[in-house]
């Protein structure tokens, strides 16, 4: 178990991805400071090497530092965008495992939310810092808070056409479809046998979505689930010729063979509601002809 925050707690802002300057992130640092935290910004805040928050070896460094002290309760990644799996394989996690702490963010950070899952213990898709003064994200970053300080969490959603009924219980993971397409194989690779999976992506071409979502079942990555949660999948992308399926139709067909639930447009994602969820615990998903349930066991 991770423990809870409290009031008088450090957390650490980093970026392990694409470059932030501290002034985009702003409001949340007030906003963190007005939940009693104290926070630490990483070197890889203002930094800047191409278009990441300083090189590899910088970004690196940041989160190893962060990981390392037993004083942050926290690391949250101030954005994505591209760079998280360039390290992750040089992250050594022996402290971490020793003396654990919440790491929260979504997108690219789908990366090291799985390397955590591998190790046992939970992490937090959640909103990040550069979102924070968005219109429409108040909702997201209350739910964050509640995660962060062990409050509970229960989502209701409004019913999809797609949605095939029935309820599931099992470890919660999931994220970035296109960052768990490029996990597959590697040390950051999840098992996702009788586990509830989510799933959620931005700015893919529609035919990319249905090679993903063909690799996933090929690798056996859909067959035995507890049950499916598909977040938004925003800003698709079409060809010429179109490929003739939205996203949603797309995964309806790959995974129509299966007696799980599944629901579609749950608040997860590259959207104003991004709800906060606690990867690696243990989850149900109660899929009915009225509405979409999930909560923590």
């Amino acid at each position: 178990m991770i423990p809870a925050l409290c009031p008088g707690d450090k957390i650490a802002i980093l970026s392990t991805a694409r470059k932030i300057t501290e002034p985009e992130i702003a409001v949340a640092i007030q906003a963190f400071e007005n939940w009693g935290l104290k926070v630490v910004l990483g070197q890889t805040i203002g930094a800047s090497y191409n278009q990441f928050a300083g090189n590899d070896a910088l970004r690196l460094q940041d989160l190893q530092q962060m990981l390392d002290d037993e004083s942050i309760k926290a690391i949250v990644c101030a954005r994505g965008g591209y760079g998280t799996t360039r390290i992750i394989d040089q992250v050594d996690f022996t402290s971490f495992k020793k003396c654990p702490k919440w790491l929260v963010g979504f997108s690219d950070v789908t990366a090291l939310h799985s390397q955590i899952h591998t190790l046992g213990l939970p992490s937090i898709h959640a909103i990040m810092p550069v979102l924070f003064h968005k219109e429409g994200t108040s909702e997201s970053i209350e739910t964050l808070r509640r995660a962060l300080f062990g409050e509970e969490l229960v989502y209701r959603a409004a019913a999809h056409p797609f949605n095939r009924t029935g309820t599931g219980s099992g470890l919660l993971v999931g994220g970035n479809l296109s960052m768990l397409h490029t996990l597959t194989g590697t040390r950051s690779d999840i098992s996702t046998e009788g586990k509830i999976l989510f799933l959620e992506d931005l700015d893919e071409y529609l035919y990319h979505i249905d090679r993903m979502m063909v690799h996933l079942d090929r690798s056996g990555k859909l067959a035995n689930l507890a049950g499916l949660v598909i977040g938004d999948m925003s800003d698709m992308n079409d060809n010429a010729i179109p490929f003739g399926k939205t996203a949603y139709e797309i995964i309806l067909e790959h995974t129509g063979k299966y007696n799980y639930p599944v629901c579609y447009g749950f608040p997860v994602g590259h959207e104003p509601l991004n709800l906060a969820l606690v990867c690696g615990r243990a989850a149900k998903l109660e899929v009915s002809e009225a509405e979409i349930k999930l909560s923590y066991c």
